[in-house]
């Protein structure tokens, strides 16, 4: 279950507080993130290590410039609070989860 982030505050909280976590970065009115969202966290399940979290961009338009955002759905990963793996917009899932894969082995 993704954790919804509210402020930047909190996003580096989450971020530093966990080895490796992921953020779902999405925005209202954008139907690629609603429909992308399901999916993603059916996959991020078979990570029990990774923490997630969940920004939506328009309750929170100044993480935006923070994370260099331009367009949405955005997933980035953070391996020890550095950012290791970003997808942005259209995500080939086989391939974002080949990429997690490898990442993950490094760690468990």
């Amino acid at each position: 279950m993704f954790q919804t982030l509210y402020s930047i505050k909190e996003i580096d909280q989450f971020i530093e507080a966990n080895q490796l976590s992921f953020l779902y970065i999405a925005k209202n009115n954008c139907s690629v993130c609603h429909s992308l969202l399901p999916q993603i966290e059916k996959i991020m399940n078979n990570y029990i290590n990774i923490a997630t979290g969940y920004i939506l961009i328009d309750d929170l338009p100044s993480i935006a410039g923070c994370l260099s955002i331009f367009s949405a759905p955005v997933l980035i990963l953070f391996v020890e609070g550095k950012e290791y793996l970003r997808e942005a917009r259209i995500v080939h899932l086989d391939h974002f989860q080949d990429k997690l894969d490898k990442i993950y082995a490094n760690f468990y």
